[in-house]
């Protein structure tokens, strides 16, 4: 689906799941990606964490950009529980101690996005809570040991076994939890 035939969107993202979004709701894409560190001010409220990240990205990949038509998106995921950001885990305990705190209890997943031209930036996000059923250690152990998920905020994705039998309730997309809030990111390509 070619909805605007005026701009080409470029991907800077390594996720694979964000690919597999944009891919799965036919929005065309290329993908370049460009390193950039993910660093925010320490009073950044946790809600604002994703969107800052995902336009700090925007503005470390400008570079991509070899066309006036071309478009950049961008994008960072957080989980919030208790007002504190769980990113990616360091190791294995890091891993297991986060999805213990997450365990039967609700959290908040943000993704921040940046769409970014030559002349226009737009920066929006979407929020999604999340009911988690209670893990056991045994499970919690498997989940970590079997799908090593050190590179997912919280320690867990949504499409792999938590979110398929230990997720209770979602009030928001899931493609949001998934790391792209596509609904978002498509109107707001219609206007850009």
């Amino acid at each position: 689906m070619n909805f605007r035939p005026d701009l080409s969107l470029i991907l800077a993202s390594k996720s694979p799941r964000r690919s597999q979004l944009l891919t799965q709701a036919g929005i065309p894409f290329t993908l370049r990606t460009a390193e950039v560190e993910e660093v925010y001010p320490p009073e950044t409220p946790a809600s604002d964490v994703a969107p800052y990240l995902a336009r700090l990205k925007a503005e470390g990949s400008l570079h991509l950009l070899a066309a006036a038509h071309e478009v950049l998106l961008t994008a960072d995921s957080v989980v919030i529980l208790d007002g504190e950001i769980f990113g990616k885990p360091r190791d294995r305990d890091h891993a297991l101690e986060m999805l213990g705190r997450l365990s039967g209890r609700e959290h908040t997943v943000v993704t921040g996005c940046c769409l970014r031209s030559r002349e226009k930036e737009v920066v929006f996000s979407g929020a999604a809570q999340v009911q988690m059923h209670t893990l056991t250690a045994e499970e919690t152990g498997t989940y970590v040991d079997t799908c090593a998920p050190y590179d997912k905020a919280g320690s867990y994705a949504i499409q792999e076994w938590i979110g398929l039998a230990k997720i209770r309730r979602i009030v928001g997309t899931y493609p949001t939890v998934m790391g792209l809030p596509v609904d978002q990111v498509y109107h707001q390509l219609l206007t850009f």
